[in-house]
């Protein structure tokens, strides 16, 4: 057994750290303001260099870390700072002394930077490779900070539009942007009267897009002069910022699962709930598992490291899971300027001041720059060209919209009812809900801030003129939610779930949502098992079936007899592929390689000849696209398609894995790396965790998606849980790579094994299973100020 101690300022009394031997801290306080000051001490022990990066790309402050070529990003990060009423966001999270809670997780954080002070060796080899420090918190910084909340959809607004404004016609505008993204339910997008995208420019979201994107590293980057600082605006197509070619934007590919299974259809009579939430695949990974224990608190789960408390979990008495719900919560505003004034747009018949506000960004080597910010009374201003200025109107500008923050409210939640009740105060990210309890009565409630819009719809940008303003939130209980269903389950996977009598001409709450596979296949499961268990849950989390492989290979297979050797070969191989997209399997790894760099590239040329549309539909709408492909093609055409590009796709793959497709699998393609950020700068400090062969697809419910270029996947579940609600210690849980962020740990890289094989550890609770399971003792102690 290790023991450490440590001195903490503020503490209450003295708190106890036990770390067992999957990396999890079960912190045991006297206080519930001492559990959450040791965990955000716990947070920086284990994520320092994560956190200290996260609030400085938030607040803009990387560039006095890493030099001009970071100036621009943090131009973009301050555009989106929360700069409303201070009072009134503290109080939008709930009942609860939020700022209190905060305050004291910042004390956390702050206590173990001092340590670091005066004991260096605790400091992560991140600062000493960067030459770097980091710095002290403010709890305002937690709720300054937006840019890293997942919103929607103006990457889509804009995307819609500017395919709209090449078409000929308004329906073949339509009928090509479907292929793009599909609208849900079935909806006529209203077009606003003035607004015609043909002369936008090119950089319109680049301010968005870098306020949005990771850190990225390259030597490239960090040697940038300050000549060269505002070269880099521009974001590829995967997410890094660049000062090579921008990439047309895409929404990005978050995600999520999320399933209760009631007691009266499980094996122990007991609720079972599981959750798997998709993010952007990083080192170290995006949440944090911890368990909090303090008179009236004792909950386990994960949550976002840099907030206090958890999101996802269980509380001793209820548990709780949440996936994305994709509510639109942001228009882009596009505002006539003044010609005389160019500093005025028009607003109702007038002219309206465009504020400027001018901040200093400290830079590294050089002097502080200068930038000026724009906003309207819609929000930030993203770009000023050709006589318009085009304004972000965004939840992120409301009080109480950190993200994830509002789970502090229903911690304590005992029932549905409760739960539903502290959902009112969680703006974003919009979500879908799941509870159980011990009682065995289970819930789904769909959450966050949702905009009453009058008079459009939130598909396409607006006029800035006030015409079409938002008009205040939809109440939550205007959106939709269902307590103990007689099916006796409930599961959400980011689909079109409103229910058929929801008003959705009316409220408007969002028409694009994720794809239907993963929804159909859980419920397709669930519906045939009548004793779910825990290990069910766990197998269906690495369920690797996907329906679009499954129908491609029909379409192969009722191809007629083809002359060409590859095509028959790579139909034999087909002849008895179910769609299950396993690791191992040399059917997937072909039906994805044609799928994703033969045949949907050819279908989406052959259906949007035109160039210009065409650069704005990738990667396209899968659903679209193969309804498209089986029913919106004469036979002798399609055939054709399928011939020609399934050749290719099977010359592709013997280049890629070699003459024989014996020894062909998806898992030699299809691979996770977990690569850390500073790894292009020391490639040699070994730092990345990886390469893992890994099954599934973006289809799947193991939601695997994947660069087609390298095949490494880019999104999924990096987290998983599956809880037993009322036999807590039988609960499990993985969160990839590890638990830890320093590279130094035991438990920096552990668990990625474990994920790989796509299995869990146990997510103990009970007191005596947490000592038997313990392998450090951390207490911290009061110590004077």
């Amino acid at each position: 057994m290790n023991r450490t101690s440590y001195p903490l300022t503020g503490l209450e009394g003295p708190v106890e750290i036990r770390i067992d031997r999957w990396g999890v801290a079960h912190i045991r306080a006297g206080t519930t303001l001492d559990a959450f000051r040791a965990q955000g001490f716990n947070a920086a022990r284990d994520r320092l260099w994560q956190l200290d990066l996260w609030r400085k790309r938030g607040l803009g402050l990387l560039a006095a870390d890493f030099g001009p070529g970071y100036l621009a990003q943090d131009r973009a990060a301050r555009l989106f700072l929360y700069r409303g009423d201070r009072a009134a966001e503290w109080a939008a999270y709930g009942p609860q002394d939020t700022r209190a809670i905060v305050t004291a997780f910042v004390d956390g954080i702050n206590a173990f930077v001092v340590l670091t002070e005066a004991r260096p060796a605790l400091l992560p080899p991140e600062f000493a490779l960067t030459d770097t420090r980091p710095s002290r918190w403010l709890p305002e910084d937690v709720v300054r900070i937006r840019s890293h909340g997942l919103v929607r959809n103006v990457l889509s607004e804009v995307a819609r539009a500017r395919v709209l404004a090449r078409a000929e016609t308004r329906n073949a505008g339509l009928a090509a942007d479907d292929l793009r993204k599909r609208i849900s339910p079935p909806h006529d997008p209203v077009v606003p009267d003035g607004i015609d995208a043909a002369g936008w420019p090119d950089d319109l979201l680049d301010a968005f897009r870098l306020a949005t994107a990771p850190v990225g590293f390259t030597p490239e980057r960090m040697a940038a002069t300050r000549e060269e600082a505002w070269h880099w605006t521009r974001v590829d197509a995967h997410g890094a910022v660049t000062r090579g070619p921008r990439a047309a934007p895409k929404e990005p590919a978050e995600g999520s699962n999320n399933w209760v299974v009631g007691p009266a259809r499980t094996e122990t009579g007991r609720p079972i709930l599981a959750s798997d939430p998709h993010r952007i695949y990083l080192q170290p990974s995006l949440r944090y598992a911890v368990h909090l224990t303090a008179p009236g608190l004792d909950v386990i789960g994960a949550g976002e490291p840099a907030l206090p408390g958890i999101s996802i979990g269980h509380n001793g008495h209820a548990a709780f899971s949440l996936t994305i719900a994709p509510m639109d919560q942001e228009d882009l505003f596009v505002c006539e300027t003044d010609p005389e004034h160019p500093d005025r747009y028009r607003y109702e018949g007038g002219w309206e001041p465009i504020e400027r506000i001018t901040e200093t960004i400290p830079v590294r080597g050089g002097p502080d720059e200068t930038v000026v910010l724009g906003f309207t009374r819609h929000g930030p201003v993203l770009r000023e060209a050709g006589g318009r200025a085009f304004a972000l109107r965004t939840v992120w500008s409301e009080p109480g919209a950190a993200a994830y923050l509002g789970s502090l409210a229903y911690l304590g939640a005992t029932t549905p009812e409760a739960f539903g009740q502290a959902l009112r105060h969680w703006s974003a990210p919009s979500v879908n809900q799941l509870y159980a309890d011990v009682t065995g009565r289970i819930a789904w409630f769909m959450a966050g801030k949702a905009p009453v819009r009058p008079a459009h719809d939130g598909l396409l940008p607006v006029p800035g003129d006030g015409r079409y303003d938002w008009a205040g939130f939809h109440d939550s209980s205007a959106l939709p939610s269902r307590i103990d269903p007689p099916e006796g389950y409930l599961a959400t996977a980011n689909e079109m779930n409103l229910p058929p009598d929801f008003p959705t001409e009316t409220r408007k709450v969002g028409f694009e949502w994720a794809e239907p596979w993963r929804a159909r296949r859980i419920r397709a499961v669930l519906d045939g098992q009548t004793r779910h268990s825990v290990a069910d849950s766990q197998a269906l989390q690495g369920d690797a079936l996907s329906e679009p492989a499954r129908r491609l290979a029909d379409l192969v297979r009722a191809l007629p007899a083809v002359s060409d050797p590859d095509v028959a070969a790579a139909r034999a191989m087909l002849a008895a592929f179910d769609g299950t997209l396993h690791e191992n399997s040399a059917a997937a790894a072909l039906i994805e390689v044609f799928w994703g760099r033969h045949l949907r590239p050819a279908l989406l040329k052959a259906l949007v000849p035109d160039a210009e549309t065409h650069r704005l539909l990738p990667p396209g709408d899968t659903q679209s696209l193969i309804e498209r492909l089986e029913m919106g093609f004469d036979p002798a055409t399609r055939d054709a398609l399928l011939i020609e590009t399934m050749g290719a796709a099977f010359r592709d793959c013997r280049a890629r894995m070699g003459q024989e497709p014996a020894t062909w699998s998806w898992g030699r393609l299809h691979h996770a790396l977990f690569a850390h950020p500073l790894s292009p700068l020391r490639p040699d400090f070994a730092w990345d965790v990886g390469p893992l062969p890994v099954g599934g697809a973006a289809a799947s419910v193991m939601h695997a998606e994947y660069r087609t270029d390298t095949f490494r996947l880019t999104h999924g579940a990096s987290f998983r849980m599956v809880v037993d609600v009322g036999d807590w210690d039988r609960s499990v849980f993985i969160n990839v790579p590890g638990q830890s962020g320093d590279p130094g740990s035991p438990h920096y890289g552990h668990l990625a094994p474990v994920w790989g094989r796509q299995d869990h550890v146990p997510m103990l609770y009970g007191r005596a299973a947490v000592d038997a399971a313990t392998e450090t003792i951390i207490t911290l102690n009061p110590a004077s100020a």
